[in-house]
């Protein structure tokens, strides 16, 4: 019986290390644009210096076009679960995308960077464990808070409420 499985744990191993090796050839498609964006959020509105900082620093590799990728990138399979954390993340808010969104949806994005910030949601925590320098510092959550209350009053002082807001249906 012990003879058997050492023979099948072996060959499990062997199995392993195969796959491990092969799934090394496979690769996601790198998220780096070859030019700057002309529909970024700076084009639409205003971002003071301090907040454009944070947003690339703390943001900008899951919710822009373009990542900067840490060395272990290089390694399947974490080369795939990152990807799916930027596919989601873009998916959410796309700061390189951000005036193509309707008014609605960028005054509601603007809605969450707030409640996000506030209740400490963003950046993920699984994020700043390898990325310290992502964590927001008191006086960065302060300014990014500030600046979407300021994105979203400017937007009720130019637009109707109903094109920034849903009509509540009444049932």
């Amino acid at each position: 019986m012990k003879r058997f499985i050492k023979k099948y744990f072996k060959g499990f191993l062997w199995l392993l290390t195969i796959t491990l090796i092969v799934i090394q050839f496979f690769r996601p498609e790198k998220n780096i644009s070859a030019s700057p964006s002309p529909n970024n959020i700076s084009k639409q509105f205003a971002v003071p210096l301090d907040v454009e900082n944070t947003l690339e620093k703390s943001c900008g590799d899951c919710h822009s076009n373009n990542t900067n990728y840490p060395w272990y990138f290089n390694v399947q399979p974490v080369a795939w679960w990152l990807e799916n954390h930027i596919k989601d993340g873009k998916g959410e808010v796309n700061f390189d995308e951000f005036a193509t969104y309707s008014l609605r949806r960028q005054f509601r994005k603007f809605k969450e960077i707030k409640e996000q910030v506030e209740e400490n949601e963003m950046p993920l925590s699984s994020y700043t464990i390898l990325h310290g320098d992502a964590v927001l510092s008191p006086e960065q959550k302060k300014a990014v808070i500030k600046w979407s209350e300021d994105m979203m009053n400017d937007m009720k002082t130019k637009y109707p409420m109903d094109s920034l807001v849903k009509k509540e249906q009444k049932g």
